[in-house]
């Protein structure tokens, strides 16, 4: 969304007209669902994508014949093989709005900015789409065909290793904002991880003295020995947080639970763990093992939002 908007801003200061293209609501097997989102110029797509295809490619003609005439629109598209459909054999519908945006009206540079804004200062909040045709606008909580301002889950790593130095960047290319803790001065530094949004060097004793951890959090530990993981864990098994991943082999986890129980932490709290860490990939490198991880990552974070309502999936692959 902010690349979308910045875009959007660069081209409406130029003076030139746009069409935002989102989709409002999908069914079956579509490619993107809701919220996915591309920005349309007299010339064709210039910004975003709602799924590829023949229906990116009908939407981006429908919308650049929509700019000609200055309008908003509503579309539907069906993907079912047979009857009137688009060419598209994944199954599935999805109900597209068209939005003109004139770049004559200061509103829409204003709304862009702000979105930038927000989202770079991770700034929660939503953006309202008007169905009339209206100017967007953005709120601080969802009305109408309502997006949230993709500001980032926060990623906490705890310990700086190889296998952080290869998870860190690309957790940030898939929008967590990154942490990285650890109490050796030489593994907790920017050089290290030039995409984390902050980098923690202290003790893995007190964690509460440099992070305040929420039930929004995923927490990763990948600390360089048995001791640390275990108390690391003992204190964040104790509070809230979203995701737990802890790296390590079947018999060191088992020990180290032995440890959790005896700390008087609860089997259910335990059994929230994601141990060994990652998807079953037989992964090796450090490189590989960072892949693996931000699978599994990427899949529980879809889960949670899924649960909260806030936007489907949009994996026709694995539906």
């Amino acid at each position: 969304m902010k690349r979308l908007f910045t875009k959007m801003r660069y081209e409406v200061e130029k003076g030139h007209d746009l069409m935002l293209v989102s989709i409002l609501s999908g069914s079956g097997s579509a490619p993107r669902g809701k919220g996915a989102q591309m920005l349309v110029s007299a010339e064709g797509r210039v910004e975003g994508t709602i799924g590829g295809g023949n229906v990116e490619y009908l939407s981006e003609r429908a919308a650049m014949e929509l700019l000609g005439r200055r309008q908003s629109e509503k579309r539907c598209f069906s993907l079912h093989s047979g009857g009137e459909d688009i060419g598209m054999l994944c199954g599935g519908e999805i109900q597209v709005w068209m939005q003109f945006v004139d770049a004559g009206e200061a509103a829409w540079a204003k709304l862009a900015a702000e979105v930038v804004r927000k989202i770079e200062l991770r700034e929660k909040g939503w953006l309202v789409q008007m169905l009339d045709g209206t100017v967007a606008r953005v709120t601080e909580s969802p009305e109408g065909f309502a997006l949230p301002l993709p500001i980032g889950e926060r990623a906490v790593i705890f310990g700086g290793g190889h296998c952080a130095q290869a998870l860190a960047p690309l957790l940030s290319s898939v929008d967590f904002r990154v942490t990285v803790m650890d109490p050796r001065e030489e593994f907790a530094n920017e050089e290290l991880f030039p995409t984390a949004e902050r980098i923690v060097c202290g003790s893995f004793e007190r964690i509460c003295d440099h992070l305040k951890l929420t039930e929004e959090d995923y927490l990763v530990v990948l600390t360089s020995g048995h001791t640390f993981d275990f108390t690391v864990q003992e204190q964040v098994l104790r509070g809230p947080f979203a995701y737990l991943g802890v790296i390590g082999s079947r018999s060191k986890t088992a020990a180290v639970n032995q440890q959790l129980r005896a700390a008087g932490i609860p089997e259910e709290a335990i059994a929230r763990v994601h141990t060994p860490i990652g998807t079953a990939i037989k992964a090796v490198t450090p490189a590989e093992i960072a892949v693996s991880i931000a699978g599994e990552m990427i899949y529980e974070r879809a889960l949670r939002r899924e649960a909260r309502g806030e936007v489907r999936h949009g994996c026709p692959m694995h539906e």
